[in-house]
């Protein structure tokens, strides 16, 4: 999952992702059924309304001379009533066994309060000329983000987009995907989704009335939204209808840049960029995307292959693409491994890791365009090169040194290189994390000097500085501050282990000062380890109540983050994802050696393809871990490809229909991996039904396998949201409700006094 300073976010979108959702109540029934005491205190499990056991109805497959068992396929046909009903008694039952925590309600109390102790959650911030500023914020009293502008840091905000207002006349929760102002800030187009579909519909409104303008544009998930320098003609990104009969994998193949004037009607869009342009060799699978340079010179075409990092490019001048005539001439494939790219003035900034493990930039000129005759201006080094993007006055470079990012700038010089001048390193008043483009900021403008960057630590929230030509850097103010945003008695350990072939592998401890290290402190190990995505320091106000109940709180680079670059994270992809979970397995065995906790006090907690490293995990290790909870996890890596998702993650995965790919899923998959008569930890499984990256199937099936399976006595729980997905647009209630189960859950099963059913 890697963003281009072009496409804040995009990629993001195609890929995956985590958490959150909605809990009810539980009957007064259910308070008085007697408890079964298994295994101790921590295998409590309600008698006399137990779900249903879900009947074998089992399907063999053959792969390359291999047969692979799948007891419960019949779990993926969400619409068989037999399947509803189990997950909505399987639903009810995890949801009163967690409410039977006797700390539950009053650690929800205590998320709520820190979540609350700011004034307003500020994400997406875009500044555009005229000094607009654009963010999404949702206030203390507010269920979810709301967009909004203002002219100037200190100007007031005006409500432009309200989900919650749209929730109160549909009654279903409705989320803003993303959104992208024009270029005078007089326009904003954003996408709307309902129930965590992220199905999104396009909608383009005027900043200053409020006004809708034009018909909304359904199929628009991606967004993907260029405006021409005259904000008159908007292109975006547009999957193709789904006709009765084509199967589900089809959803994200052919999708198409349309162009359209702004107000005109959908029927007057034409495409410009996609499978519908021929002779281009797009693949199908291949999502296409058009960004329109400021300048009106240049339309960038990007090809991304699913959620493979590398990007393909095309270049066109942009007014022939804009008349319905585009000359779109190929510069780079994937085999360039060009991870980022920043545009400035007929020069393109590129970061790759060809020949460069860890990374390095180089400049191209479009007026004569030849990879081979790029100059590198940031040549590779010990930091691991991330990102660029670029404003008026300076390249700018996010790099990792370790996990903490440093902040480089880079003057435009003479030429297509500007070969005169080097990089030098910005001072920032954290040691964190930062990004150029992704989720929380787009940073850079080519028309303004500096960046804004959105600025954390493991022990200080996040702020959103600004970021000036001169190298100076202030606090913005557009996120409050809030009075636990830098607790003095929170710390970070950051630490190397040796996993099973000699490997250090990074991991950070976050706990609170003069722990005392005698084994006794329930402690959470989080992990993620594919996509490259690295574990930087983050800050948390939730995870202050579970250091309050005596918690520790580790965060694991494993093999396939892309901590130290590109050989760290393809040693553990495809064939080598295995070192991913050893990885994890010896973070994990560290925290007990060194006292940090013991097996009966540990937990491991991972989310969407992070459900690979804690399943796999838990099924080589199971005696490690006292509690297991892959939230939306990607759990039967067999199936992958028969879902809508399943084709984009391909190139991160692999396919079964090589044998290499098939050995290298069969090996990841935690369904497949579950052997009957196994002493296996407990098990919560969280899930929103609505999840269009990671199909609900891969936890339902894989919660009736353990629950078959296991013979420790201990719960398997799945804990599902009717009106949530893979977690983008759910509410902070369903986010702060699923993040205190967890909590309340993980501390149930380690023993831990008041948290005793």
């Amino acid at each position: 999952m890697t963003t281009l300073s072009f496409a804040a976010g995009l990629v993001t979108r195609l890929t995956t992702c985590l958490t959150a959702r909605f809990t009810a109540r539980f009957t007064a029934i259910a308070a008085r059924v007697a408890l079964l005491l298994c295994v101790g205190a921590a295998a409590s499990l309600a008698q006399g309304s137990q779900p249903p056991v879900a009947v074998v109805r089992n399907v063999t497959d053959t792969f390359f001379g291999t047969q692979v068992d799948d007891p419960y396929r019949y779990f993926e046909n969400r619409a068989d009533p037999e399947v509803v009903k189990w997950m909505k008694a399987h639903d009810q039952h995890a949801r009163s066994q967690l409410a039977r925590i006797p700390g539950r309600n009053a650690l929800l109390e205590k998320i709520v309060r820190y979540d609350s102790s700011v004034s307003d959650r500020v994400a997406q911030v875009t500044r555009v000329p005229g000094d607009l500023y654009f963010s999404e914020r949702r206030g203390a009293a507010d269920n979810q983000f709301k967009l909004y502008v203002r002219q100037g840091l200190t100007g007031a905000d005006k409500l432009l987009v309200d989900p919650e207002a749209i929730e109160k006349k549909t009654g279903q929760p409705h989320a803003i995907n993303w959104y992208s102002p024009s270029p005078d800030g007089r326009l904003v187009a954003y996408g709307l989704s309902s129930g965590g579909s992220e199905a999104a519909v396009l909608h383009v409104m005027d900043t200053r009335t409020g006004k809708a303008v034009g018909r909304p544009v359904d199929r628009a998930d991606y967004g993907g939204v260029g405006w021409t320098a005259d904000g008159k003609t908007l292109v975006f990104i547009r999957l193709q209808a789904m006709r009765k009969g084509m199967p589900e994998t089809m959803k994200y193949q052919h999708s198409q840049v349309l162009a359209m004037k702004v107000g005109q009607p959908i029927a007057s869009a034409r495409p410009v960029f996609g499978t519908a342009i021929k002779g281009l060799g797009i693949g199908a699978a291949e999502s296409p995307y058009v960004q329109l340079t400021p300048d009106g010179r240049w339309a960038l075409g990007y090809v991304f292959n699913g959620t493979q990092r590398e990007v393909g490019l095309f270049v066109a001048p942009q007014r022939g693409v804009l008349e319905g005539n585009p000359r779109w001439k190929r510069l780079l494939a994937a085999a360039d491994a060009v991870t980022g790219v920043a545009y400035f003035d007929d020069t393109l900034y590129m970061v790759t890791h060809k020949g460069a493990p860890r990374s390095q930039v180089l400049a191209m000129s479009l007026k004569a365009p030849d990879l081979k005759t790029a100059q590198v201006v940031v040549p590779s080094s010990d930091r691991v090169v991330v990102n660029v993007a670029a404003a008026a006055d300076a390249l700018y470079i996010e790099t990792r040194d370790g996990n903490v990012k440093r902040l480089f700038k880079r003057a435009h010089g003479a030429g297509a290189a500007g070969a005169a001048t080097a990089a030098v390193e910005v001072p920032l008043p954290v040691e964190g994390s930062f990004e150029l483009a992704g989720e929380g900021i787009r940073s850079a403008h080519p028309a303004l000097p500096g960046v804004v960057i959105d600025l954390q630590g493991w022990n200080r929230a996040r702020q959103i500085f600004a970021v000036a030509a001169d190298g100076s850097v202030t606090n913005t103010g557009l996120q409050p501050a809030g009075p636990f945003d830098a607790p003095a008695d929170v710390v970070a350990t950051e630490v190397k282990v040796k996993s099973h072939d000699g490997a250090m592998v990074p991991m950070s401890i976050v706990h609170k000062k003069g722990v005392a290290l005698d084994g006794n402190n329930p402690t959470i190990l989080w992990g993620y380890a594919s996509y490259g995505i690295t574990e930087e320091p983050f800050y948390s106000v939730n995870r202050l109540a579970w250091l309050d109940a005596g918690g520790v709180y580790a965060f694991a680079n494993p093999r396939g983050s892309g901590v130290y670059g590109e050989d760290w994270y393809k040693g553990g992809f495809q064939a080598t994802k295995p070192n991913s979970w050893k990885d994890f397995i010896a973070c994990a065995e560290y925290l007990v050696a060194q006292k940090y906790t013991r097996p009966a006090r540990l937990g491991i907690f991972g989310g969407s393809a992070g459900g690979i490293l804690v399943g796999r995990a838990m099924t080589e290790r199971p005696e490690l871990f006292a509690a297991v909870v892959p939230a939306v996890g990607a759990l039967d890596a067999i199936r992958w490809e028969v879902s809508a998702n399943g084709i984009p993650n391909i190139p991160e995965f692999g396919s079964v229909k090589t044998e290499a790919g098939f050995r290298a899923l069969l090996a990841m998959s935690t369904y497949a991996n579950i052997k009957p008569g196994t002493a296996y930890p407990a098990v919560l499984l969280t899930h929103g039904v609505n999840d269009p990256r990671v199909d609900v199937w891969e936890s339902t099936k894989t919660a009736a396998r353990l629950m078959a399976a296991t013979t420790s006595g201990k719960p398997v729980l799945i804990r599902l949201d009717f009106d949530a997905g893979h977690g983008v647009g759910s509410t902070k209630k369903q986010q702060l409700e699923e993040r205190a189960d967890i909590f309340a859950f993980m501390l149930w099963q380690m023993g831990v006094p008041g948290y005793q059913p």
